[in-house]
C-alpha cells in the first residue's frame, strides 16, 4: 500500500485459471476458527491522513457519501516506525501530528456539526474518526504502519527479540492505549483510547525490494513471523487487561504481495495466517505507468501474468485459509501517453506516465469517470469484465469501474473469500459509486 507511488514489480508466467477450478481449492483449516465458520464479508478501505488537504476529502465525507454505512474497516494509512525501532508520533518523515489529532475541524467539516474547541485533548482526523464509529456502531479503525514509503526500518527494528517486544510495545502504547505526545492542549495519556480496533501491517516488503533505500535481509521472512507473533501476544494480553465489560478482541492484519517471489521471499505462509485475522491482498499496480508498454494494472484474469486469481491461488497454495484472503481493489487508475501501434491501445509502446491531477500516471476514478463521459476516451473490457481502460488513440488509463467492481465481489463471494478492500477512499465520487458496487457484489445471492 503506497501513497500513489509507482512500483515496478517482476513478473513471471503465471496462467490465469477459471473462476470454477479456483473454487475446487478447499480453504485451509485454521486453529483459531471452529469448524464451519462463514464470517460477515469483510468491507475494508485505507483512508489516506493526506487527503485532507489537496484532495479536500475530510472523514465526514464518509458520512455523507454513505460510504461509511457500508465499511467493515477503515484502515488510516499511516502510522509510522521510526529509525530507533517505535512507533513515533512527530517530527518524522511521514508523521503529521498535526493532521492526526491536532489540527481543530469547524463545525461544518465534523462528522457530528460540532466544532473542535481549543480545550479538547483530541481534535483532528482522530477525533472525526471517533465520531464516525459513534454514528455507525459495529465499524472498526485499524491503524495501518508503515506502507510504500514508510517501511524503511522494519528490518532493523524486529531483528531481536528485544527490537520487536520494543516496536509492538511503542505501537500499542501510542495507537491501542492512545498515549499520544502533548500538543499544547492536545494529546497526553489516553487521549485517543477506544479509537483505534487493531493493527495492520503495511511492511512493504520483508526480504525483498520495495521503495529505494529500504534495508532488506533474508532473516526478515522469519522475523516478519516472529513480529506478528509478538503483535498477536501483545494485543490479546491488552485486550485481556482490560475491566471485564471493555475486554476485546484487537483484530491484526497486513498488506501483502501478489508476485510470488515476493511472497517466498518474506511470507511463512502458514505460520503467519495463524496470528492474523485477515491479510489485504495486493489486487492492483501489476503494471505501472512509469513501465515503457500499457498493460493492465488489476484484471480478475490474465493470461501468462500477474491477476487477482493468480493472487489469491498464490496464497491459497502456500496454505492460507480462504476465508482470510481479502482481495484488494484500486479506486484510481494507472495511465500512459505517447502511445502507438493503434489498436486498443493495450500492450503497445508509450512515452511515457499520462498527465494527471495530483501525480503523473496515477488518477482517481472520480476524474477517470470524467474521462469515460466525455465521449474522447473509448471504453474497453477486458476478459470477463475482469478490468477495463479507456483510450483516446493517444492516452490509455487501465482501472476499476462499477462493473469490474461487482464482478470481483460476485468472485470473492462464490470463492469464499474474505471480502474486499480498497485504496484508497478518497478516489470514489461524492455519492460512493464504487463502494456501493461493491457492497452490492458481496451481498447479492
Amino acid at each position: 500500500m503506497r501513497p500513489r507511488a509507482m512500483t515496478k514489480l517482476t513478473f513471471g508466467a503465471a496462467a490465469a485459471a477459471t473462476l470454477g477450478l479456483l473454487a475446487t481449492l478447499a480453504p485451509t483449516a485454521d486453529a483459531h476458527q471452529p469448524s464451519g465458520h462463514k464470517p460477515e464479508l469483510k468491507r475494508i478501505g485505507y483512508f489516506t491522513q493526506w487527503g485532507i488537504y489537496g484532495r479536500n476529502f475530510q472523514v465526514k465525507d464518509l458520512e455523507t457519501s454513505g460510504t461509511a454505512a457500508k465499511l467493515s474497516h477503515i484502515n488510516y494509512a499511516f502510522g509510522v516506525v521510526g529509525p530507533d525501532g517505535k512507533c513515533l508520533m512527530g517530527n518524522a518523515p511521514g508523521s503529521d501530528p498535526w493532521a492526526d489529532y491536532v489540527r481543530p475541524v469547524d463545525a461544518a467539516t465534523s462528522v457530528d456539526g460540532v466544532g473542535d474547541t481549543a480545550d479538547q485533548r483530541l481534535a483532528g482526523n482522530f477525533n472525526e474518526l471517533r465520531e464516525l464509529k459513534a454514528k455507525n456502531p459495529g465499524l472498526k479503525v485499524m491503524i495501518s504502519l508503515g506502507g510504500w514509503s514508510g517501511s524503511a526500518h522494519f528490518s532493523d527494528a524486529v531483528r531481536t527479540d528485544a527490537g520487536r517486544k520494543t516496536l509492538v510495545a511503542s505501537c500499542i502504547d501510542t495507537y491501542i492505549k492512545g498515549n499520544l505526545p502533548v500538543d499544547g492542549a492536545r494529546g497526553g495519556a489516553g487521549a485517543a483510547a477506544g479509537l483505534f480496533d487493531g493493527v495492520d501491517l503495511d511492511w512493504e516488503w520483508p526480504g525483498s525490494d520495495g521503495a529505494p533505500g529500504n534495508v532488506i535481509r533474508p532473516e526478515d521472512k522469519p522475523n516478519f513471523t516472529k513480529l506478528v507473533r509478538e503483535f498477536r501476544t501483545q494485543l490479546d494480553a491488552y485486550g485481556r487487561s482490560l475491566p471485564k465489560a471493555q475486554r476485546k478482541h484487537y483484530e491484526l492484519s497486513a498488506y501483502v504481495p501478489t508476485a510470488p517471489a515476493k511472497i517466498d521471499a518474506g511470507f511463512e505462509v502458514a505460520k503467519i495466517m495463524r496470528d492474523f485475522d485477515f491479510v489485504n491482498l495486493q489486487g492492483y499496480d501489476f503494471h505501472v505507468s512509469g513501465e515503457k508498454a500499457t498493460a493492465q494494472q488489476s484484471a480478475l484474469f490474465a493470461k501468462d501474468d500477474f491477476s487477482v486469481d493468480q493472487t489469491v491461488k498464490a496464497w491459497l497454495r502456500r496454505g492460507a485459509p480462504a476465508h482470510k484472503l481479502v482481495v484488494g481493489m484500486p479506486f484510481y487508475g494507472q495511465g500512459w501517453t505517447g502511445v502507438s501501434g493503434g489498436g486498443d491501445g493495450l500492450g503497445q509502446p508509450a512515452t511515457g506516465p499520462a498527465p494527471a491531477t495530483w501525480v503523473a500516471g496515477s488518477e482517481d476514478y472520480k476524474y477517470l469517470k470524467k474521462l469515460a463521459d466525455s465521449g474522447t476516451y473509448k471504453l474497453y473490457r477486458g476478459y470477463r469484465n475482469g478490468h477495463a481502460w479507456l483510450f483516446d488513440g493517444t492516452n490509455l488509463w487501465t482501472y476499476d469501474d462499477p462493473t469490474v467492481l461487482r464482478t470481483k465481489a460476485s468472485y470473492v463471494r462464490q470463492n469464499g473469500l474474505g471480502g474486499a478492500m480498497v485504496w484508497s477512499l478518497d478516489g470514489d465520487t461524492p455519492d460512493g459509486e464504487l463502494i456501493t458496487a461493491i457492497d452490492r457484489g458481496l451481498t447479492r445471492r
